[in-house]
């Protein structure tokens, strides 16, 4: 898989925390940063998952000129349902090194890991697959490691 490149800078950590409502210092303001363990502003644990917007193959950014199935509350421009993978993401995971911080450069890396099926009455064989992203930093240090995992499904679930 391709390698994706991205900054982490202090105003879009900032930008996110606030997007998912932390405001907590640590993420947005210098000096009480400081004070702290981490000594300076670092990044909320979810942030890694900002690196799909420096991803160009990213599925659900929409591009200009494309029709695309947005996440408001009518669809932008799809008609009818939109295609669908038929699996569901089911878990992810985050391994912290030591955390983000504003002014790293993060190189990411996803490779496939474990694959496993069990058995389901409502939908038949459930397959799980797991991918690995592993990000390092400007000098190639591991900073953190990512695990999520998916699932799909023998047939649809029975509604009845």
């Amino acid at each position: 898989m391709a390698k994706i490149t991205f900054p982490v800078e202090a105003t879009h950590i900032m930008m996110f925390a606030r997007a998912i409502g932390d405001t907590n210092p640590v993420y947005h303001d210098a000096e009480a940063a400081k004070k702290t363990e981490a000594g300076g502003i670092i990044a909320p644990p979810s942030f890694a998952q900002a690196v799909a917007q420096f991803d160009p193959d990213y599925h659900l950014r929409p591009r200009p000129g494309q029709k695309w199935f947005g996440s408001g509350k009518t669809p932008s421009g799809v008609e009818g349902k939109p295609a669908s993978s038929g699996g569901l993401h089911a878990e992810q995971h985050y391994e912290y090194v030591r955390p983000l911080r504003a002014g790293d450069v993060l190189t990411c890396e996803t490779t496939p890991g474990k694959t496993w099926e069990r058995e389901s009455k409502r939908a038949g064989k459930l397959t799980f697959r797991e991918r690995v992203t592993e990000y390092r930093d400007q000098k190639g240090e591991l900073v953190m490691i990512a695990r999520g995992v998916g699932v799909t499904t023998e047939r649809p679930v029975d509604q009845g």
